[in-house]
């Protein structure tokens, strides 16, 4: 038997149909699919399914020195042991074994993961094979010439994870050891991830320290027979044309003699064309960059980009080549697209004499720059987001095939004459040859029309505008301007700068997007930069990353990068060390300082967002013990202070960030004082103790600002059903439910129009919940397609089978399930 081995199942499904014209059949080894075909069979790994990681006796952080982790010898572990188990026992049977993971370092490390677990039980031979795209001509090719695993580029990743390992841990665990944050609010250090911080917060204080200043602008309307035409005010500055007006009263000047003159007389008319030539094609920082002048993040474009080479429809992603192979026809290439939604632009291009494709330049034999394989996706199939940048790829591909655009360029300047002369200028520009511009939507093609004048003829000036403006302060990197100043600095790699993003806001370290550092990124720099520079500067991780591309060229081995990284952290703990405590004071001060919101009033000491053992959220004293004055926080979201304040407390905002449900709570303590002073409003009887104990429901405000129903026998008495926090409430009286004989209720917000109808309060959180409720038996947490073919063939074949069936019962009679998990799974439908 052949065991081919890929990096994902999505991977494994693709090879399967080319290798086997479709015939392939899908097994399941536990909740791992294996397809079969013939004496094959495929397996798709979870990408890395084992991972390094320290001993267990070094995990509790209190018991062991961050230093200590430095040379302590690092293990492998799999991380699933479903696959890992069934990967071995199809290779135990297996003849011949054939790894086709991704082509790329993190793929050959994968592969070589895969090889190692194989070689614990098989002496079978091994092949690799690669592809730039899963096509079914690449593909058979791949396959009909095999080839053997690079272990040199194997090892420069696994060097990069043992490196990453190695730094995080010891330097997170110090960090957050001094500072006393442990548990989910830990201080996370990365050799990547904080330098890239740092080009953050860099970037945030040059804006907080630029001071504007002001200038002036004018602007003129000048009328040529009719036909209106702005103009601008320039001057020579030292045999440059300056715009900008540093001195008000000179400003005025200008202005004044402006408005005096009744005419200017036209002293240039100059056209010139200009070769616009075509973009080079996509590496993938350029994609990611296109992509984000669409709205995607670098995260979300590059996750749809390898959905989609998986599907065969674009090359891999993950590339740095800006150069096409001479093996890439790109006539044939257009030509596939004949027929398609893409047919004028095609039509336009086959009908070149020549198509020569623009080079960009860098030029490498890994991967080809990121283009269409000519396979088509079914738009409706994908998805728009996935169309829109298959679009966006295939249109780039187009472009880089195109020919240049030309431009004719006029520009007009007229000249006012009085005490001095004036001059003003005017910029036109037309399209003479659209090029690649044609079928290519996403660069700018705008023309600005200027009416036709001649040197010497007179215009009228209509008008003159005086403009004060500022300077700006420089701009917020976006995603994409991010991953090319870490790219500049050779901070991580195409594969995992993207990642190293969504990290810092896992992380908390920013927030918004452009992302901007909170209070405890600039605190973790800041410390970082007067005790331990090298743990926020690019040179030394830029250093890391040319010894492992070393490796991966022969050039080094894995063992003399890894005992350099450990000497370099080594000098890195010495410093750490003898600041010990000033790191400590310095973070547990800034960190203070974050969840700072005022005076507590009545100690006068400042109130502070705490976090109890519980995990939910408070405000509390900084003078506890001693003041034990609490506040409520809303249960959803973690909170954070905001800039605004409360103008009644002097008490910082709290915002609570919730995903998209993020959203401005205010001030706590007017929250609770609300809630002191607002009165229930009964609206009807229990549903659950009305009748028995006399309970009523009533609207009901608490302390934390939320809002609910609720049984007026509390705490006797628990049932309640939730209201919107925000808005005005409603009630009619007259509509009243025949159900549960309560008053319809509705919101009423000052944004929109039409109040938020919600009837009945029970009627619409049940209808809410029957929303909610899962449709299928794999919208329940922990149900794969596995585990619901077992439960399947216990005749549980939908989420209401299990609403009335005994959890123990269900239990012995499905192999891998608990009745604990069954009674999650019914508590979650409601039961």
């Amino acid at each position: 038997m052949r065991l081919i081995v890929t990096e994902k199942d999505n991977a494994a499904e693709r090879l399967a149909a080319i290798l086997s014209d479709g015939r392939a059949s899908v097994e399941r080894r536990g909740d791992v699919p294996v397809r079969t075909w013939g004496d094959s069979s495929v397996i798709g790994l979870s990408g890395h399914v084992v991972e390094v990681d320290f001993p267990p006796e070094y995990g509790e952080w209190r018991d062991v020195e961050p230093v200590e982790l430095i040379d302590t010898d690092v293990m492998t572990r799999p991380t699933r042991e479903d696959i890992v188990g069934t990967l071995q026992t199809l290779a135990s049977d297996a003849d011949d074994i054939v790894i086709a993971t991704d082509y790329d370092r993190e793929g050959e490390l994968i592969g070589k993961e895969a090889h190692d677990l194989v070689r614990d039980v098989t002496d079978a031979p091994i092949e690799r094979v690669r592809f730039s795209s899963i096509t079914e001509g690449e593909v058979r090719e791949a396959f009909e010439t095999p080839d053997s695993l690079d272990f040199d580029l194997a090892a420069a990743g696994e060097a990069r994870q043992i490196i990453d390992l190695v730094w995080g841990a010891a330097l997170t665990r110090f960090l957050s050891l001094a500072a006393g944050q442990l548990g989910e609010d830990f201080i996370s250090v990365g050799r990547v991830q904080s330098p890239t911080l740092k080009l953050l917060v860099d970037r945030e204080r040059e804006i907080e320290a630029f001071d504007p200043d002001d200038y002036w602008e004018i602007c003129t309307d000048l009328d040529v027979e009719g036909t209106a035409l702005e103009a601008q005010y320039f001057y020579d500055d030292e045999g440059s044309e300056a715009e900008r007006i540093w001195d008000a009263d000179r400003a005025a000047q200008v202005v004044e003699a402006l408005r005096t003159a009744d005419s200017a007389a036209i002293t240039t008319v100059r056209r010139r064309t200009r070769t616009d030539r075509p973009p080079a094609p996509f590496d993938t920082t350029a994609f990611i960059s296109a992509a984000g002048s669409l709205g995607y993040s670098a995260q979300r474009a590059m996750s749809i980009a390898e959905e989609l080479y998986t599907e065969g429809y674009l090359s891999y992603p993950r590339t740095d080549n800006t150069v096409y192979p001479d093996d890439l026809d790109a006539r044939e290439r257009i030509a596939d697209f004949e027929g398609t939604a893409f047919d004028e632009s095609v039509e336009r291009l086959l009908a070149r004499e020549e198509i020569d494709p623009t080079r960009g330049d860098t030029e490498s034999t890994d991967h080809p720059p990121i283009h269409p394989t000519g396979e088509l996706p079914d738009r409706g199939d994908i998805g728009e987001d996935a169309w829109e940048l298959y679009e966006l790829v295939v249109r780039r591909f187009f472009a880089t095939c195109a020919g240049p655009a030309e431009w004719e360029h006029l520009r007009i300047v007229a000249t006012a004459t009085g005490d001095e002369d004036h001059q003003l200028k005017a910029t036109g520009k037309r399209l003479l040859e659209e090029g690649y511009h044609a079928v290519y939507p996403y660069s700018g093609a705008s023309e600005h029309h200027l009416p036709d004048l001649d040197e010497g003829q007179r215009v009228a000036i209509e008008g003159v505008d005086l403009q004060t403006k500022q300077t700006q302060p420089p701009r917020r990197f976006g995603q994409s301007r991010l991953i090319e100043r870490m790219a500049d600095q050779n901070l991580g790699t195409k594969a995992t700068r993207h990642n190293i993003i969504e990290k810092l806001y896992d992380r908390g370290y920013v927030e918004n997007d452009p992302p901007v550092p909170t209070a405890l990124a600039r605190a973790v720099v800041s410390a970082a930069e007067d005790h331990a520079e090298p743990i926020v500067t690019a040179a030394m991780t830029a250093e890391l990353e040319r010894d492992m591309t070393a490796i991966a060229d022969g050039e080094s081995s894995l063992d003399a990068v890894t005992d350099e990284s450990r000497e370099m952290l080594h000098e890195v703990f010495d410093a750490l060390h003898e600041s010990r405590e000033a790191i400590a004071d310095e973070l547990r001060s800034s960190l203070k300082d974050d969840r700072r919101l005022g005076p507590c009033p009545e100690c006068g000491e400042s109130l502070l967002i705490r976090r109890s053992r519980q995990g939910s959220y408070f405000v509390g004293c900084d003078g506890y013990p001693d003041c034990e004055f609490t506040l409520p926080l809303p249960d959803a979201g973690e909170p954070v202070t905001i800039e605004e304040s409360c103008t009644d407390h002097d008490l910082a905002h709290v915002k609570l960030l919730d995903g998209r449900d993020t959203r401005v709570h205010g001030c706590p303590l007017c929250h609770a004082e609300t809630a002191a002073e607002s009165e229930d409003r009964v609206i009807g009887p229990c549903p659950e103790c009305g009748e028995t104990h006399g309970g009523e429901l009533a609207i009901k405000r608490l302390r934390s600002g939320s809002r609910l129903v609720g049984c007026t026998r509390y705490p006797d008495c628990e049932y309640s059903v939730p209201v919107p926090r925000r808005g005005e409430i409603a009630i009619d009286d007259e509509d009243r439910c025949e159900i549960h004989d309560l008053p319809a209720i509705a919101i009423v917000s000052d944004d929109d129009d039409d109040p938020w109808e919600l009837g009945c309060p029970i009627c619409n959180f049940e209808a809410y919940q029957a929303e909610q409720a899962p449709d299928e038996l794999e919208d329940l947490n922990g149900v794969g397609p596995a585990t619901a073919d077992k439960l399947a063939s216990e005749g549980v074949e939908s989420p209401d089978d299990l609403v009335e069936l005994d959890a123990e019962g269900l239990a012995e009679a499905v192999s891998g399930v608990s009745a604990d998990q069954v009674r999650e799974w019914q508590a979650e439908l409601g039961v």
